[in-house]
């Protein structure tokens, strides 16, 4: 599934480059003949992978070693892009869902640590995450306009009992993941990009980086701090404009994950249907319009911003306070805004999100 873009404001990374695909960092210039030794600046690169731009960044002032662990990252996006990708031919998660109902398939280390970081996230939830809802994937449409349609409660209950995270069977000894019932499909959109920073956050730490950003879509984390200061990261109003944000949180050495309803959505007779779907109904989960999570890994920040907004403002915001370094900021279905008690100080509200449908 697509995610939220979270904004950077100024005081963090400035807007990736897009100079007609031309790459560049943030200045250009070359150094005076005698210059000193350089300071550090922001550099930074962009491209697409796993469906959606990403985003990196560092302060720092040995470009050369930023360059070569941008490279290195985003490779390794691409790699893992085609070991979870739903719709690249071979890949782990097409070879999985392929073989449904039949034996064990044998999966990269990477695809069943993704896997099992999703059961977990699943037993967090009370199975309101659950990376099977793929089965659905082909019943709601929400990347088309000429195929945006409501499917018949007819249509969503024949796959209802496709959608069961307990028939995903993982034998981490035996390197194999199992989808024991024919029909049952995985889809990792709600989980991959999240390991994927995480990835690519241990990439910038073996350059010997400490002042970085990674982002892929709404999945983001934040090393160290941009000059003298932290990364100061914008929450998207969920009904404003894109470029709108209702609050800013200052970060260092963490990860931060949104998820809403705004991205990926259509309207019919004033309803909005999104594509964060409550697995026990097949239909779009209805209790919140934009969850954003704070935690120490984006794995964890991405399976939670999804999970408890699917879960709703009430069990979501329990679960928050109930797990260890886990922060959250949710925006309910009535326009309220709920923090949990690690950011209340630390949060700070420019203006009520904006109350529309």
């Amino acid at each position: 599934m697509l995610r939220v873009v979270a904004l950077l404001l100024a005081v963090g990374a400035a807007a990736a480059c897009s100079n007609g695909g031309r790459e560049s960092s943030s200045n250009d210039a070359a150094p005076p003949p005698h210059a000193a030794t350089p300071q550090p600046r922001l550099v930074q690169r962009s491209r697409t992978s796993m469906g959606s731009p990403v985003d990196l960044s560092a302060w720092t002032a040995r470009e050369a070693d930023a360059l070569a662990a941008f490279e290195e990252a985003f490779d390794e996006f691409d790699r893992l892009d085609g070991l979870l990708s739903v719709w690249r031919e071979g890949s782990d998660v097409v070879r999985l869902n392929a073989a449904a109902g039949g034996g064990p398939v044998v999966v990269s280390s990477d695809t069943l640590a993704v896997l099992k970081q999703a059961l977990q996230a699943s037993e967090w939830t009370g199975g309101k995450f659950d990376i099977t809802f793929g089965a659905l994937s082909d019943v709601w449409k929400f990347d088309h306009d000429q195929d945006n349609r409501i499917p018949t409660p007819a249509e969503i209950a024949a796959r209802l009992p496709l959608v069961d995270y307990r028939a995903i069977a993982l034998d981490e000894a035996a390197g194999t993941a199992q989808l024991r019932r024919a029909g049952v499909r995985v889809h990792l959109g709600g989980v991959g990009k999240g390991y994927a920073v995480d990835r690519a956050v241990a990439i910038f730490r073996s350059h010997g980086l400490t002042d970085f950003m990674v982002q892929s879509g709404g999945d983001l984390y934040v090393g160290g701090h941009k000059g003298n200061l932290p990364w100061r990261l914008g929450l998207r109003d969920p009904r404003g404009p894109a470029d709108k944000v209702f609050a800013t949180l200052e970060l260092s050495d963490a990860t931060f994950s949104t998820s809403g309803d705004y991205e990926r959505f259509f309207m019919h007779g004033g309803v909005r249907y999104h594509h964060l779907l409550d697995p026990d109904i097949g239909q779009p989960a209805r209790g919140a319009r934009s969850v954003t999570i704070v935690a120490q890994t984006s794995v964890v920040a991405d399976v939670l911003s999804t999970g408890v907004f699917v879960a709703g403002p009430d069990a979501g915001m329990a679960l928050i306070e109930r797990l260890p370094d886990v922060e959250g900021v949710i925006v309910t279905a009535r326009n309220e805004v709920l923090i949990s008690s690690g950011l209340r100080s630390r949060l700070r509200v420019l203006a009520h999100p904006t109350d529309a449908p």
